[in-house]
């Protein structure tokens, strides 16, 4: 098998893992085409091309990642094409989104919590869902501060 073939068969696994993680399938596979592309931005034609993808559902997978922060559009001088490129944030910008599933989390714990008797054994437990759904959010901007000083001080 090829280099190039090996590489797009890791981009499929990848794609795959991140399907399973919740990613809708599509998305996922656009995903894998930015992360494994060995051009700098890519367009939708280039990735349904890719992915031998119907331009429609390449188009939602596009609008989906861009919601979501992981890539970006770029102005693409004498193109009339849109390009697109990862962005160079895009892991902190996931994770940052995240906060709102926790967000999520923590009411659904509390109104848990607000409708037991204290001396209830799902009060314990979801005080204690509550208890570690708050802590994490509070670490979130710390964790990311460390983060981004590793990045700037490591080498790429």
């Amino acid at each position: 098998m090829s280099d190039r073939q090996d590489r797009w068969q890791a981009a499929e696994h990848l794609a795959l893992t991140l399907a399973d993680g919740g990613l809708q399938r599509m998305a996922a596979r656009t995903l894998a085409v930015f992360l494994f592309a060995d051009q700098q931005s890519v367009t939708a034609g280039e990735i349904a091309e890719r992915l031998d993808a119907s331009a429609g559902s390449v188009s939602a997978a596009v609008k989906s990642l861009l919601s979501v922060g992981l890539i970006e559009r770029l102005p693409a001088p004498g193109s009339r094409r849109e390009h697109y490129r990862l962005r160079d944030d895009a892991w902190a910008t996931l994770f940052t989104s995240q906060n709102t599933v926790i967000q999520v989390m923590l009411q659904a714990a509390q109104t848990g919590i607000d409708t037991t008797p204290a001396d209830d054994p799902a009060h314990r437990r979801l005080t204690q869902m509550r208890d570690f759904y708050h802590f994490l959010l509070s670490e979130i901007p710390a964790l990311l501060e460390r983060w981004q000083q590793h990045q700037q001080s490591s080498p790429h």
